[in-house]
């Protein structure tokens, strides 16, 4: 269920008056367009209750400005810790690198291309687990696309659907946080969070959906760049389902048909738009079930999608 501040919590957690470390990982890889901005909207943060240990950042095998940028800016912030990786070997490798190096028990995961949407995004991210119970939490994407063009308009749709679908099942992905209970990620494949959670799961804790914990990213603005990452993500989602039978909630089409109608709603009356979206989705996969079957699926570094570097 989606998580408000409002909630109840139980007595122990409402005696809880601690507050709270974390750390933050930004797994980066020729991000020099966006490192710098992402970085500093963490310190923008208003954190009541809560302490940032830590900004680690892990830089596998960057070629352009990414390594210099993230050395000036520790000069600036003295909490800034910086972990090169000399070739790149993945996002798995580079979030298992960042979870061997912090020093608390929950860890928020940033992505180097993503912008917290506004100064109160982060607190809300992290202030579920003051609840024992609470073992993740997603936040809220909202794309910067166009959404006059076709493809800007998908984007835009496609993030609608995630956040309605998690407003009915949490679908955790894009910005998240957790606790560390010693899960580290299989390097040959991908659907990071969903490892992570599935583990979560596994060992009884509950995962939800922050819907004020907002972030600024930006989708795909070209139809190839779209069914290139969405292949990719059903790819990771497909082979979840294959290896552990675990089931993703984008899958379930009684939550996507809800989820569907919510987001017409919220977007309004587009019938070319939302069928051109759909169709694209449907194709990608498509492509990702052929991808798993012809047993193309154990990847773990992928081609940047050029046309989401720029927030």
């Amino acid at each position: 269920m989606p998580y408000s501040p409002d909630d109840n919590r139980t007595e122990e957690c409402a005696n809880d008056t601690d507050p709270l470390e974390i750390s933050i990982g930004i797994c980066a890889y020729n991000e020099e367009q966006n490192i710098e901005r992402s970085i500093r909207s963490i310190y923008s943060q208003k954190l009541p209750g809560i302490t940032v240990k830590q900004v680690l950042v892990v830089s596998s095998g960057s070629t352009d400005g990414t390594d210099d940028i993230v050395r000036s800016l520790m000069k600036e912030y003295d909490n800034i810790v910086f972990l090169p990786q000399e070739k790149r070997e993945g996002k798995n490798s580079a979030i298992n690198m960042y979870l061997d190096n912090m020093s608390t028990d929950i860890a928020v995961m940033l992505n180097a291309d993503n912008l917290f949407a506004s100064e109160d995004s982060l607190f809300h991210l992290v202030d579920p687990f003051r609840d024992p119970k609470v073992g993740m939490v997603g936040g809220h994407p909202i794309p910067t696309n166009d959404p006059s063009t076709k493809v800007g308009f998908a984007s835009q749709m496609l993030w609608a659907m995630h956040h309605n679908l998690a407003m009915i099942y949490p679908k955790i992905g894009e910005i998240v946080a957790f606790r560390d209970i010693g899960t580290r990620l299989r390097t040959d494949l991908q659907s990071d969070e969903d490892l992570i959670r599935m583990k979560l799961e596994e060992a009884g804790y509950d995962c939800i959906y922050a819907p004020d914990a907002t972030i600024y990213n930006r989708g795909p603005d070209t139809e190839e760049d779209f069914l290139k990452q969405r292949v990719r993500v059903n790819i990771g989602e497909v082979t979840m389902k294959r290896i552990y039978d675990y089931d993703i909630p984008s899958w379930n089409k009684k939550y996507l048909i809800r989820a569907y109608f919510q987001t017409f709603r919220q977007l309004g009356f587009h019938p070319f738009k939302m069928l051109y979206m759909t169709r694209l989705e449907f194709k990608a996969r498509s492509m990702a079930e052929e991808h798993v079957k012809r047993g193309d699926d154990m990847m773990n570094c992928w081609d940047p999608v050029k046309s989401t570097k720029k927030i």
